[in-house]
């Protein structure tokens, strides 16, 4: 039996069960969303750390020259770090050709906790359609798509990207004879309350509407774009790999 399962949270993941799995890790605002920009604008290396520590000891084998750090902590930026969470702080000019270590609150965390899965991909609204297209094109069976949440919180912009995900692989019946949790059931049915306004779906959320307390409309207008990405990216022991290489993406 085919089976889809949405995870609300990270703290959902139970490692022991991905061996054989697809699983695609999202994080919206802002971790899943950035890691992709800063491939698609050259970056040498990408490398998303669950921690400080580890970002430490990754940075240790790297040469000084060409390393770039970036992310946040409790959604401050980190003291020492060369830039925060944003996808415009990773326009071309500033990666090309550098080793970018990258450690957020959650969405990394959920990267590690994913990382013994069979195929570990991430996802964001940006690519949702690009990911969707290549899990069905895979021929994987088992299927995990991580919202990574906040804090153990569900979020609605990772539930929305999962939600663009599902959609779209259900079209045609391709879902017809996966068995499918709860939370993925959820998300086919918010997809067709949503599909074609998720801005406004995301201006609901608590984190929506921070980027327009805040003066962010222009990043909030980058990160909801859906579909702009045709890259379809993974993680590889520990590094950011294209699996579908899309035509790179500005950075806003």
């Amino acid at each position: 039996m085919k089976r889809l399962r949405v995870l609300m949270t990270r703290e959902e993941i139970e490692p022991e069960k991905l061996a054989g799995a697809t699983v695609v890790v999202i994080d919206v605002f802002m971790a899943t969303t950035t890691l992709l920009t800063i491939l698609e604008n050259g970056a040498k290396g990408v490398y998303p750390v669950a921690s400080l520590e580890e970002a430490e000891e990754v940075a240790r084998e790297l040469e000084p020259a060409s390393l770039l750090r970036g992310g946040e902590q409790d959604a401050e930026r980190i003291e020492g770090y060369d830039h925060g969470p944003y996808p415009r702080e990773y326009a071309p000019e500033v990666v090309s050709g550098k080793e970018v270590v990258f450690v957020t609150t959650n969405g990394t965390r959920a990267i590690g906790a994913a990382s013994g899965a069979r195929e570990l991909l991430i996802g964001s609204l940006r690519n949702a359609p690009a990911v969707a297209r290549y899990l069905v094109e895979s021929g994987t069976e088992s299927i995990y798509v991580v919202c990574a949440g906040s804090a153990g919180r569900f979020t609605v912009e990772d539930f929305l990207g999962a939600s663009s995900i599902v959609s779209r692989m259900s079209e045609g019946g391709y879902l017809d004879d996966w068995r499918l949790n709860d939370a993925a059931w959820m998300a086919l049915d918010f997809a067709e309350r949503y599909g074609g306004r998720e801005d406004e779906a995301l201006k609901h959320g608590r984190a929506g509407r921070w980027f327009f307390d805040n003066g962010e409309e222009e990043a909030f207008g980058f990160v909801s774009d859906v579909g702009a990405s045709e890259t379809v990216a993974g993680v590889e022991e520990g590094r950011l790999r294209r699996v579908v290489a899309g035509a790179p993406e500005r950075a806003s």
